[in-house]
């Protein structure tokens, strides 16, 4: 299927041209057919020959009146019919239409002159055609035609049918974004919404999130041009039955997202086409798909400002909008969306230096481009912007620059040779530390770093990084024999750590412990709780095979170990990354044990009963 809107005309000509193309009826309301005038948006098709594919098309008003409602329409569309009456010539909303469809950067179009009989058209069609060019449209074809007497017609459809050719088709696999224009309830099925499906495919069986992430709807139906499907591909009319929380409440405007793949946000900087920065109005309305959003503006640069939307939008980079004045006084603008995520502005000269980085940015996503301007994102974070992930995964689904990954890797280097010069009995930095003065927000990048390969690699040691010229302390006599006194007792029984009193037996002070901790040769859970190297992963093990999540009693008895070692070790865990609470009282294995420390809590034949939607 092909869709397409039909704009330009102001009058009920343009009305009556889709009526004889299509054999429907594009207005629906009895106002519109009583006045002679298109009022709201209207749904028709037909088949593009005998074995031809459906063209479909959003018959959208052309009044001043109801310009909202045409961006509506238009918005989602990927080419137009774009009709001039030959008796009435270029008028102010043809120009306004025009103008609208430059800015959203439409490339794709044929010129109807309608009313051929009632004037000569080539006037009309030399005008249009001068003005067009001068767009994004370009040069288009062009037919004169009448439809009441229906000179024209075929050649009409000839044009249309090229046009469908050229048309690109978008990715089947693509993300769904299915902007609503209209919403209704049909008895005995519940909320039914429309829109033209721009890419992706629906499934019946699908969930959709709604446009502010509150709820999860399921696809119970779906229908295009009337029949039903269960599945559509982008492009088509889609008429989709939708149930679920909040379903009832869906209007023109919404939008429903394939869920956790979009990113929601209220501020984002673009590339103004069409007007100086400077020149427009703080206040405006910013129009994407079916959306009309109030927004303020901040000029950054020549053709660069940052909009502050009134509401959140699945914005990706590249998307293509218009600004619009509230009442229309000034011809619309264009938008490209340069970043959804921009950086806040705070310091003074920080929105000059951003004008000068959105000034190289073009709106063509750039993986790596996006990258080396945030050193570090994720692959999903990356994917939801509509930038394509350059490179693999350093950690988890952790990207990262190269250059800010060498430089993250040398001030690591440096940290745990300043941590050892500090503490030389204990010289090993924490990763937890190493993490907060890095300012990385994922300890499994920590862990990243160490495993790079390059000059001066650290060593990773329960839990700390050591630099390869750290020493570890070396035991007096006493302290090794203690030590392996304590090493016997617990090879016996793993997680039986020495009560106080054998640690004082043996001469095991507090002084004496750290030293051992430091030498690597005890792991120290808590104060006064010691267990052998590596019993923390021995530990974490045991505790996956549990059924998940699990109460410290649980894990108590699955460690063969007593609640005074059982409780300190499972705050061992958590802090290592191994475990996590779930709630008060039960904790559940992390799927990467170990890695995440730090990180904030990853068609049938129609039943011919069913409902026409």
């Amino acid at each position: 299927m092909r869709v397409l809107a039909t704009a330009g005309h102001v009058d009920h000509g343009k009305s009556a041209l889709v009526r004889a193309l299509t054999g429907m009826e594009p207005d629906r309301l009895e106002e519109e057919r009583r006045r002679g005038l298109t009022l709201d948006l209207g749904f028709v098709w037909t088949r593009l020959g005998a074995d031809g594919e459906h063209l479909a098309f959003v018959d959208v008003p052309g009044h001043e009146k109801f310009v909202p409602t045409m961006l509506a329409g238009v918005g989602p569309v990927p080419a137009v019919l774009f009709v001039v009456a030959a008796d009435q010539g270029w008028q102010p909303q043809s120009a306004e239409h025009l103008a609208i469809l430059d800015a959203l950067g439409v490339r794709h179009a044929v010129l109807a002159v309608t009313r051929a009989d009632l004037a000569d058209p080539e006037p009309a069609r030399a005008d249009a055609l001068e003005r067009m060019a001068a767009t994004s449209l370009g040069a288009v074809p062009s037919v004169a035609v009448s439809a009441v007497t229906g000179a024209g017609l075929d050649e009409l459809r000839l044009a249309l049918a090229r046009l469908a050719d050229t048309l690109p088709d978008p990715p089947a696999d693509a993300d769904v974004r299915l902007w609503l224009d209209r919403a209704f309830t049909v008895r005995g099925h519940g909320t039914v919404v429309t829109g033209t499906l721009g890419a992706g495919t629906l499934r019946v069986g699908d969930r959709l999130a709604t446009g502010e992430g509150t709820a999860v709807l399921r696809v119970r139906g779906l229908q295009s041009l009337h029949e039903e499907r269960p599945a559509v591909r982008g492009v088509a009319r889609v008429a989709v039955n939708v149930h679920g929380p909040g379903a009832g409440a869906l209007r023109r405007g919404e939008v429903l997202l394939a869920p956790e793949r979009w990113l929601l946000t209220g501020l984002v900087d673009v590339r103004i086409v069409g007007e100086p920065v400077d020149d427009l109005p703080r206040a405006v309305t910013l129009h994407l798909g079916t959306a009309a959003v109030p927004a303020t503006v901040r000029p950054l640069g020549r053709d660069t400002a940052r909009l502050t939307l009134s509401r959140e939008l699945p914005l990706r980079v590249g998307d293509r909008a218009v600004l619009r004045e509230p009442g229309g006084r000034r011809v619309p603008c264009g938008v490209t969306v340069l970043d959804v995520r921009p950086p806040r502005l705070a310091r003074r000269g920080a929105a000059r230096a951003r004008a000068e980085h959105l000034a190289a940015m073009t709106g063509t996503p750039d993986g790596p481009g996006e990258l080396r301007r945030r050193g570090l994102v994720t692959r999903s974070e990356l994917l939801a912007m509509g930038v394509p992930p350059p490179a693999a995964p350093v950690a988890g689904d952790w990207l990262a620059d190269p250059a800010h990954w060498a430089d993250l890797r040398a001030r690591m280097v440096a940290e745990v040779d300043r941590y050892a010069k500090e503490h030389p009995l204990e010289p090993g930095l924490p990763t937890e530390a190493a993490r907060h003065l890095l300012g990385l927000p994922d300890r499994a990048l920590v862990d990243a770093l160490a495993e790079t390969p390059g000059h001066r690699r650290p060593e990773r040691r329960q839990g700390r990084l050591y630099g390869p010229d750290d020493l570890r302390p070396t035991l007096p006599p006493g302290v090794a024999e203690a030590v392996d006194a304590v090493r016997r007792d617990l090879e016996r029984a793993p997680f039986h750590a020495p009560e106080a009193d054998r640690l004082a037996a043996l001469g095991l002070n507090r002084k004496a412990v750290a030293a051992a901790v430091a030498a690597g040769a005890l792991l120290r859970v808590a104060e006064g709780i010691v267990l052998l190297p590596g019993a923390d992963t021995r530990a974490a093990t045991l505790l996956a095979q549990l059924p998940q999540p699990f109460t410290p009693s649980e894990a108590r008895r699955a460690l063969d170990t007593t609640r005074r070692v059982a409780v300190p070790l499972l705050e061992h865990l958590d802090a290592q990354g191994y475990t996590e609470r779930v709630d008060d009282r039960r904790r559940r294995c992390r799927h990467d044990g170990g890695s995440g420390g730090g990180r904030e809590s990853n068609p049938p034949a129609r039943d011919p009963r069913a409902p026409r939607f």
